[in-house]
């Protein structure tokens, strides 16, 4: 049986992700936007791992976490994201070992209801 943290298989990184970094431009009045720009293809493993609660409205959300393996390379830290087609994860925190970065991330899910769409 294999261990839960053990390297996926090059043929189970068949997952296309594209490397969004972040670009800050001075907002006017004194701040910051931030916004993603698309970066290099990355092909990698995504494998769930649980869920975090962050509190947002005044309520507590409960957001899928994953585990994302990649080729190791430079670019990648907590302030990237990854995108999915139309899937994005923020990277929390990623550990780099000699052939391989594993992300560890949060689904990015979009609030339907600010946006005023039916249920």
């Amino acid at each position: 049986m294999a261990h839960a943290d053990a390297r996926p298989p090059l043929g189970a990184r068949r997952r296309r992700f594209v490397l969004e970094l972040p670009v800050e431009e001075p907002d006017g009045f004194g701040g910051v936007l931030r916004r993603y720009v698309a970066g290099p293809v990355l092909w990698g493993a995504i494998s769930p791992v649980g869920a975090a609660e962050r509190l947002r409205g005044g309520r507590a959300d409960r957001l899928p976490t994953h585990r994302i393996t990649l080729r190791a390379r430079l670019g990648v830290s907590p302030a990237a994201r990854l995108a999915a087609g139309p899937r994005r994860f923020a990277v929390r925190h990623v550990e780099t070992g000699a052939r391989d970065l594993v992300c560890h991330v949060e689904e990015l899910v979009e609030d339907r209801t600010a946006i005023g769409s039916a249920p």
